[in-house]
């Protein structure tokens, strides 16, 4: 039940709990540094919380991947879901004024690849399934 949940839904929801303020509150709080240090070449490694976020929803696009390989009827309806998902991305992004950020945009451009390669790898594994005689 709960493996066709699609895990995109985590980073979409983090996104809106920041924008409830929950991250803190601010102008941008996307762009609030969560930890920073030196590197050996003299430059600074800093992470923001928007690159914490893209780095999330990229974790959670490789368990996807992995989930997309398997033929079972739940993947129908982890697709479906996966789609869902993009759906109301693609939504918020476009009638929501806080959604009209850089690290939304890119959340979607995750959930629509889940969604085009989910298809196609489901698409490419039933064929070889059909035995021909």
């Amino acid at each position: 039940m709960f493996g066709a949940v699609p895990l995109l839904i985590v980073p979409f929801v983090l996104y809106n709990l920041g924008l409830l303020g929950i991250f803190g509150s601010g102008d941008d709080p996307w762009a609030s540094e969560i930890f920073s240090f030196s590197m050996m070449s003299g430059g600074v490694f800093s992470m923001t919380l928007g690159d914490l976020m893209v780095l999330i929803g990229l974790i959670f696009l490789f368990v996807e991947m992995v989930k997309s390989v398997r033929t079972t009827s739940a993947s129908i309806m982890d697709h479906l879901l996966s789609t869902l998902v993009f759906v109301a991305f693609l939504v918020e992004f476009l009638l929501v004024k806080g959604a009209a950020h850089s690290v939304f945009f890119t959340l979607m451009v995750i959930a629509l690849f889940d969604v085009l390669a989910g298809f196609t790898v489901s698409m490419r594994s039933a064929s070889r399934d059909i035995n021909v005689n």
